[in-house]
């Protein structure tokens, strides 16, 4: 399911494990994971579906993107109009606060530990611990640039109790843009926005904390959200927040998925994937700026780790850990071929209709791992039987998380897909998806069935209805 939050396949139903929003102060951080939307295919496992434009983060930040040429460099935001006296204060944070984004930049580059704790606040325990984790991570990841921008921040952020708790002489929440890009997998960088509380003590500013006051939809970066362990295969890199034989486990699954799509979509993407494993739902919420228990019944997501949609913007598929470990081996591999199918036709920036992007995925994933037809259509078969035949092509609003009759609008729309290969080749059903994609006109989905399919939208419509009917026995 395409959305924006981003792309979704729905699972069994599992119980929330709470403690998905971000702890404040510097408390132990929560162990996140992640998720997407919702799609139940009869393999005797609900399996997947596609959802793809998640764009939250960065909506509260400045929009000024990073030099992804550069490493470690910073430029303090610029304070807006204000007295003089808080006009001084706020330039003085902004020149502390960066000196200290510099130093945790400049360490991370050159792998020093040390350096890294320097600025990070002796009196934060238990946040000192989660930044040796953090360090940790950023060092088993493929890292081309990593940097780290002062935004803004605001001084009243922190309530007296925090301030006093921190003490020193002046203490402030500030607003972080994180960019980082992972050599060999993104065109671009992606980017976070990050809180990071600052408090000042004896002359030196330090980093207190990296969890205070996310904003509603801000997401998380996965590195920040407890160990990690990376896996590379030849087409994924696989990042497990579980343990390191998991991520070795789903390499295979996910070169697999990319050789499957490649087959059919052609060669002319990256052929890479990145594949996030969460140990528990909160961190899937946690990455996609989610709200606590939206995944419950979600197996997997793709979304774009950037602030706004764009083709080449840095792609991943998150999974719900209980979700996707029920699917069974065949059952993942369909769900990562679904979400691969949306990495490589840039689904989270197109703007194909959702029934031709859900469609054409479930299409591309069936292809790979065949299914009987009465079990993949199970919901829509009953429907068409009992006299419901779709009047028209599933909208918009037929894939939201909460539709009635979701499972039907996946059903529908593979099917259409597939009789588009079916009746004019499958090399005709991509020319169909590449043209609506590219269009930059309004109707360019009408265009498309008359350039390419030779008819009109009314006509194909006509000719899916007899199709479903004939397969569901009607």
């Amino acid at each position: 399911m395409i959305d924006e939050h981003g792309d979704t396949v729905p699972l069994p139903t599992v119980s929330s494990d709470g403690g998905a929003q971000p702890p404040s102060g510097d408390g132990p951080q929560p162990k996140p994971p992640f998720g997407p939307i919702v799609k139940k295919v009869a393999l005797g496992v609900a399996v997947c579906l596609v959802a793809g434009a998640g764009y939250a983060g960065l909506q509260h930040v400045a929009n000024a993107p990073a030099d992804p040429n550069s490493r470690g460099t910073h430029q303090p935001a610029a304070t807006t109009s204000s007295p003089p006296d808080q006009a001084q204060d706020g330039v003085q944070r902004a020149v502390a606060g960066d000196a200290v984004l510099q130093k945790l930049t400049d360490a991370v580059e050159t792998e020093n530990r040390s350096e890294f704790m320097s600025v990070i606040d002796p009196k934060a325990t238990a946040f000192r611990a989660s930044a040796r984790t953090i360090f940790g991570n950023l060092g088993k990841l493929p890292l081309g640039t990593l940097q780290l921008r002062y935004v803004s921040d605001d001084s009243g952020a922190l309530t007296p109790d925090r301030q006093a708790q921190l003490g020193g002489s002046a203490s402030w929440l500030a607003q972080v843009e994180v960019s980082w890009q992972l050599s060999g997998y993104d065109a671009t960088p992606a980017r976070e926005t990050l809180p990071v509380t600052f408090v000042t003590r004896d002359g030196k500013t330090y980093a207190a904390s990296f969890s205070e006051r996310f904003a509603t939809g801000q997401r998380q970066a996965v590195w920040t959200l407890g160990p990690i362990d990376v896996a590379k295969g030849k087409h994924s890199l696989v990042i497990s927040l579980d343990s390191e034989s998991e991520a070795k486990s789903y390499v295979s699954v996910a070169d697999k998925a990319v050789e499957s799509v490649t087959k059919v979509w052609g060669k002319n993407w990256r052929q890479k994937v990145i594949v996030y494993l969460p140990a528990k739902q909160s961190q899937m919420e946690g990455v996609l700026g989610a709200q606590p228990n939206t995944y419950t019944q979600i197996a997997a997501v793709t979304f774009a780790e950037l602030d706004t949609p764009a083709v080449g913007a840095p792609v991943r598929i998150v999974a719900n850990p209980k979700l996707f470990e029920e699917l069974g081996k065949q059952g993942r591999r369909i769900v990562l071929t679904h979400e691969t199918t949306h990495v490589a036709s840039n689904a989270t920036a197109s703007p194909v209709p959702l029934w031709l992007a859900e469609g054409f995925a479930d299409y591309v994933a069936f292809t790979a791992v065949p299914v009987q037809d009465a079990s993949a259509a199970k919901e829509l078969f009953k429907a068409v039987r009992a006299g419901k035949v779709p009047t028209a092509l599933p909208t918009p609003e037929a894939f939201a998380a909460s539709a009635t009759e979701l499972p039907q609008a996946y059903e529908s729309a593979w099917l259409a897909c597939r009789l588009i290969a079916e009746r004019e080749g499958q090399d005709k059903l991509v020319a169909f998806y590449r043209a609506v994609h590219v269009s930059k006109s309004s109707t360019g989905l009408a265009d498309a069935f008359t350039s390419v399919l030779g008819m009109t939208e009314a006509e194909f419509v006509v000719q899916w209805q007899k199709y479903l009917e004939r397969l569901a026995g009607a």
